[in-house]
């Protein structure tokens, strides 16, 4: 009986043995055969080449050096965030603050008049540096959009997360542009726009994907003006609000309703994007293997990387409102949960089941600390409410 068992068990061992060597010798001979079609039209190409004439070859290199060279500058580009520091808020000099926007700072007799600035602008201002001259401003590069041989790349695991972080930080950055031409510049809602502002507003707010020409798109053809030029616009007049602030001749209206209202718009911006990330995690649980995890998790993490700036300038800018409505500990809750967000920086992003062992689902857990952000964004405003 021992006998039998044993040569059973002999002759499985080996019919499995024998399966899996003639499977992953079809394999082989499957990829093998896969790689000389893909290699055929290049050895074609190259033998091509080496018979033409120098004049033909010339035309070549002319045909295809526009293109080489714009795919490295592409990948390159979306290789990496230059200048990305999740201390940023720190540079923004919010220490050395003296007064709250608009209000005089004391002066030597003759001198000139001086005014507090905006530490809101200065994020802002910061931000939008970031994106389009510390960073080419990727989501309108025409590479970009034309994808993997014609698959775009958020469907891919490539050269899509920077792109996506540069929408997360523009959302941000647009939200507050509004906002600071609608309420935060205008003198109890009532006055002008300040002109700075409105451009600003309106630079920040054109399309994302414009480049200058745009010929598979419904935008203008071309030649027109890419998208970079607007937002580098709207960053040149928030330079120029933010100086004449300085010199007291714009406005800044402090007061608890306008922080309020901007507080409830931030409230509602993260809101949304937090929705966006629960759908997905409960829409898939592919793990490694969800291509568009990455686009949703980067794009927040853009969006929540932006808002922890331009909060922590809104805290200096009404400080003496977060002082006197006792809203410190909320706010350094806040910050805490905000600072966390930005840390997060899985080596692959993972949307896995909620008790997932090999694929944890890093969407839940930005989305965790962006709806505590949140949460505290809700009891500030509960608190200017009362």
């Amino acid at each position: 009986m021992i006998e039998a068992v044993r040569a059973w068990a002999d002759w499985l061992i080996r019919s499995i043995s024998f399966g899996l060597r003639t499977a992953l010798s079809w394999l082989g001979l499957g990829l093998r055969q896969i790689g000389r079609w893909l290699r055929a039209p290049f050895g074609l190409a190259f033998r091509g080449w080496l018979g033409a004439p120098l004049w033909g070859k010339l035309v070549v290199v002319a045909l295809l050096l526009p293109w080489v060279l714009g795919y490295l500058n592409f990948f390159w580009s979306a290789a990496t965030l230059r200048g990305y520091d999740p201390e940023y808020p720190s540079g923004l000099g919010i220490e050395a603050r003296v007064a709250a926007p608009r209000a005089p700072l004391p002066a030597a007799e003759g001198a000139a008049a001086q005014c507090g600035t905006s530490f809101i602008v200065a994020a802002a201002i910061d931000l939008l540096d970031f994106e389009v001259n510390q960073n080419g401003w990727l989501p309108s590069n025409p590479l970009y959009k034309l994808g993997l041989f014609g698959v775009p790349w958020e469907r891919t695991r490539f050269f899509d997360n920077k792109a996506a972080f540069q929408l997360g930080v523009h959302r941000a950055v647009a939200r507050t542009a509004i906002e600071l031409a609608d309420t935060l510049g205008r003198e109890r809602g009532t006055s002008e726009i300040d002109a700075d502002l409105g451009s600003a507003r309106s630079g920040v707010q054109f399309d994302v994907g414009t480049w200058y020409f745009n010929p598979f798109s419904p935008r203008p053809f071309g030649p027109t003006t890419a998208t970079p030029t607007y937002y580098r616009n709207a960053l040149a007049s928030l330079r120029r609000y933010q100086e004449r602030l300085g010199a007291c001749q714009a406005g800044f209206d402090v007061r608890a309703d306008n922080l309020l209202q901007f507080i409830d718009r931030i409230a509602s911006d993260i809101g949304a994007t937090t929705a966006t990330l629960m759908e997905r995690a409960e829409a898939s649980n592919a793990g490694w293997f969800d291509m568009r995890a990455d686009d949703n998790f980067m794009f927040a993490k853009g969006q929540l990387y932006a808002y922890w700036g331009i909060l922590t300038g809104t805290r200096a800018d009404f400080a003496e409102i977060v002082d006197s409505r006792e809203l410190s500990a909320i706010w350094d809750n806040l910050d805490q949960h905000l600072r966390r967000a930005v840390a997060l920086d899985p080596l692959i992003i993972s949307n896995g089941s909620e008790d997932g062992f090999v694929f944890p689902s890093h969407l839940e857990t930005l989305g965790f600390y962006a709806l505590r952000a949140r949460s505290n964004l809700v009891e500030i405003r509960t608190v200017l409410e009362r």
